[in-house]
């Protein structure tokens, strides 16, 4: 039975929680700024095509629907990827893993510059989803390997504000470089720049992924055991809202602040900014509260929970508030959609990990990323029909809104309590019972 006293459908119990995978090594702190560093660049990445979207649309002649095909074709592949991502980083060492999966999805940012042509560009998108795809899973098992609990909440969070910071930088600095030699020249800097992370990688990059003798799971199956989880559900549901919403900001909000409320390149570039830099402010701030919660004595459960039922409600509350204000008031919806944002994402990942264990993190947290990019991967390819049909982004806006509604439900009330599975099944005729986690030190 779980504390509430229900239990969950699994055919697995929850294990008393040792003090957790891992010691901090001195040397993961810089682990920790490299991966940080590396998420920025993912997310650069990914959101630049939206920074250069009005451009590209009108150097090619493509429809609304088009430049949303365009701009969702990376998260396609990306989601359709997590299954074999997830595999690779629990059956091969993660730190080559990830190394090779950077350098593909560095190396398609720089050729996109070199391309003409629709068919081309969508090519290389999709290769580009081909090398981010190891990106969660690895971050995710580095993490569970080498951070406690109650130190998880903001080694995520730092994470998450390099996931915050790169749509910040990028349009910041993208839209100052687009608007003066255009996107072209920003694509190929940008991939080549990206490659020297690799550098310091290889000289700090984590010796060991899971220390022996730290976890009392077993090394569990494939994925059918994680499909059989209400909670694993739960948060495919609670991620393919985050995907949604934040996916909706990052590959349209650009379009929509330059088209809809006429503002320049660089009056976008600054506005943009702003909402993913408070987003990065609030990751940080909300990890850390989320990390001293827990060790003053506080339930994993209902603190990270608890920020996610926060984060959700916001962002939906105040993105209707953008569509039905303007001036100053427009621009505070816009910070406090990027606060809740931030709220939201710091503890997805810390969630997972905590349910997952080491041994099985890499294909948990590729079950999860496929279900909810798959989620995400819609928000583009949606808003671009919705604009289609009614020439305005207010439904857009709104259906936005409901997405994550519906993923407060899922982090709430579908997943279960935060406690580490036990992946080995039940003995014969043996029922579970609860065992609670023994308190952190």
């Amino acid at each position: 039975m779980n504390r509430n006293g229900s239990r969950e459908e699994t055919g697995f119990q929850a294990v008393k929680q040792q003090p957790p995978a891992s010691q901090t090594y001195p040397s993961m702190n810089w682990v920790l700024f490299l991966l940080s560093l590396s998420v920025l660049i993912n997310y650069i990445d990914r959101s630049n095509l939206s920074i250069a979207a009005p451009l590209i649309k009108d150097e090619l002649n493509i429809s609304a629907s088009q430049l949303g095909t365009l701009l969702s074709a990376f998260f396609w592949t990306y989601a359709l990827m997590q299954i074999p991502a997830g595999w690779l980083v629990d059956r091969f060492d993660v730190k080559w893993v990830f190394a090779i999966g950077f350098f593909v999805w560095s190396s398609a940012t720089a050729i996109t510059g070199v391309l003409h042509g629709f068919v081309a560009l969508l090519a290389v998108r999709v290769i580009l989803g081909l090398g981010e795809s190891v990106a969660m899973p690895s971050y995710s098992k580095i993490l569970r390997s080498h951070f406690r609990e109650s130190r998880r909440g903001f080694a995520n969070a730092m994470l998450m504000v390099g996931l915050a910071l790169g749509p910040a930088l990028g349009v910041l600095v993208g839209g100052a470089v687009v608007s003066r030699f255009g996107w072209r020249s920003f694509f190929v800097a940008l991939g080549l720049a990206g490659m020297l992370w690799l550098v310091p990688w290889f000289f700090w990059m984590p010796t060991h992924t899971t220390p022996p003798d730290q976890s009392s799971s077993s090394p569990g199956g494939g994925y059918l055991p994680i499909l059989r989880l209400r909670s694993a559900w739960g948060t495919c549901l609670g991620l393919a809202s985050i995907n949604y919403y934040l996916y909706f900001l990052v590959t349209w909000l650009p379009f929509y602040l330059v088209r809809e409320r006429h503002l320049s390149l660089n009056e976008m570039a600054r506005k943009s900014a702003m909402l993913f830099l408070m987003s990065a402010a609030a990751s940080a701030v909300c990890g850390k509260l989320s990390d001293r919660w827990i060790l003053a004595g506080s339930s994993p459960t209902r603190v990270r929970k608890g920020m996610m039922l926060v984060g959700h409600a916001g962002v939906g509350a105040f993105l209707v508030g953008m569509t039905l204000t303007k001036g100053f008031t427009f621009l505070a919806m816009l910070a406090l959609t990027g606060a809740c944002l931030g709220t939201a994402i710091c503890n997805t990942w810390a969630i997972a990990q905590t349910l997952a264990g080491p041994s099985m993190i890499g294909r948990w947290v590729g079950v999860q990323n496929l279900v909810g990019n798959l989620g995400g991967a819609l928000a583009p390819l949606v808003t671009g029909r919705l604009l289609d049909l009614t020439g305005s982004f207010h439904w857009p806006f709104y259906v936005t809104a409901v997405a994550a509604w519906v993923g407060a439900v899922g982090w709430c009330l579908v997943v279960g309590p935060l406690e580490e599975i036990d992946w080995r099944p039940y003995p014969p005729r043996v029922l579970p019972v609860e065992v609670r986690p023994a308190p952190q030190t």
